[in-house]
């Protein structure tokens, strides 16, 4: 008698969830810092305002490429299931290290700092011991239940986007006019390319939507339509707010600023401004958190899956819908982050500088998977197929070619540190026996 299937995940999920999962990692605590970087770096409000349409442009495209992945490989994992199949478990099985050790664990930290710092800034106790109770918190709530942590997400987002309109109402209608000089644009290169380097790290966390694949239902059908939806509203508040911030403001006065959106709510309520902002951005950098945390171990357990060795990771907790060791695994792994950062001149630099390199290089590699599994598979069922391919993918891993030059070139020793991480992942591999399928080819599809 053959034994059964270990649990695993079930389609529980409807489309409102997995879109605030996706609106809820994007617009994080990026929206209030980068508009200042992007304006000091436009030659003019129309470079900078087509610079933001055209991050949710480029994202679009990158989502379109995930479409296809996803509805022809709906399985746990995401990405790892993606890489598995396209190069062999080796591959995945870094990844999945990756994701574990430096690029989920250093994204929860960083947000975690963003809440700390303006816990901080308000309440007494430091920043490390806010963040730490973020990460803490949140990983609690996903760990009680499939249902805890989403509905927490979706309070969380809602929150967040009313934050995001109270913002853009106040700078829209409300921000006193501004005298003549201060709309004279900044001198500046007007270099797009540096100004969508900005952006698209804004824009970034759309593709943690397929981690939930697997308990999506109807995934094959409506994962496109999740990812391009959740984008489409996250372009449009950020096409507003920057507007909000342009007539508030003007180009030079968001150059100038480094709090953009408390500079803007002080001139419009004040103190009182001031203080309401620091608690958006503090529940903003919440959204993202608890997000990345739920997708993340989803990672972690496809990884526990097939690698024997780390057998324990791939356990689900059935009743309460969720891999439990998992995102323990990882709680811990982020609290190390924080710990670091708390004994680093800036915690929030150094989560940064850990886990960008490491991130586009894997995003660079998912981009080229397409290509490989079309190759491979030209009859596999695709109920979505990207438009205008091979132009779109192409795009696609042009632009995540260059955020990993970049994210190498302009960081510091925090991203070496990351790159030191990856290479003890593989060390590890003579170790690990890397994946259940050796012929990823011959892995079935659900």
């Amino acid at each position: 008698m053959s034994r059964p299937d270990p649990p695993g995940p079930v389609p529980l999920l409807g489309p409102r969830e997995a879109i605030a999962i996706t609106v809820g990692i994007v617009i994080g605590a990026g929206i209030f810092k980068a508009p200042s970087l992007v304006a000091g770096a436009s030659d003019g409000p129309v470079t900078m305002l087509l610079a933001w349409a055209l991050g949710g442009a480029i994202s679009t495209v990158g989502a379109l490429c995930y479409g296809e992945l996803a509805s022809a490989y709906p399985g746990p994992g995401g990405d790892y299931r993606y890489l598995v199949r396209a190069y062999g478990g080796r591959i995945g099985f870094l990844y999945g290290w990756a994701r574990l050790a430096i690029i989920q664990t250093g994204s929860v930290a960083l947000l975690a700092y963003v809440f700390g710092d303006y816990m901080a800034s308000v309440l007494p106790g430091g920043a490390a011991i806010y963040a730490a109770l973020a990460v803490t918190g949140l990983t609690a709530l996903n760990w009680l239940g499939l249902r805890a942590g989403t509905t927490t997400q979706n309070w969380l987002v809602l929150v967040e986007v009313l934050g995001l309109v109270v913002v853009i109402v106040a700078g829209l209608l409300f921000a006193p006019t501004l005298p003549a000089q201060a709309t004279v644009p900044v001198s500046s290169e007007g270099a797009l390319g540096l100004v969508l380097v900005f952006v698209l790290l804004t824009y970034g966390g759309w593709s943690e939507a397929v981690y939930v694949s697997a308990e999506l239902r109807d995934a094959p059908r409506l994962m496109w339509r999740v990812l391009v939806i959740g984008l489409g509203f996250v372009t449009l508040l950020y096409l507003l707010v920057n507007l909000a911030y342009l007539r508030g403001l003007g180009l030079a006065g968001m150059a100038a600023s480094d709090a953009v959106a408390a500079d803007l709510m002080r001139r419009v309520a004040g103190p009182a401004g001031a203080t309401l902002i620091a608690g958006i951005v503090a529940i903003a950098a919440l959204t993202s958190a608890n997000a990345t945390i739920f997708t993340g171990a989803r990672s972690s357990f496809a990884l526990g899956r097939d690698v024997p060795a780390l057998g324990w990771l791939g356990r689900w907790d059935a009743g309460r819908a969720t891999p439990g060791n998992a995102l323990l695994v990882q709680g811990a792994a982020a609290l190390l982050l924080v710990a670091a950062g708390a004994v680093a001149r800036d915690g929030f630099r150094l989560a940064v500088e850990y886990t960008a390199p490491v991130f586009w290089l894997f995003f660079l590699l998912v981009g080229i998977s397409l290509f490989v599994l079309r190759a491979r598979e030209p009859d596999l069922s695709r109920p979505f197929r990207v438009p205008l391919y091979p132009v779109l993918p192409l795009l696609f891993c042009l632009t995540n070619a260059w955020l990993l030059w970049s994210s190498l070139a302009y960081t510091g020793w925090g991203a070496l540190v990351g790159v030191a991480v990856l290479g003890l992942g593989a060390i590890m591999l003579p170790w690990i026996d890397s994946a259940r399928h050796p012929d990823p080819a011959k892995e079935p599809v659900p």
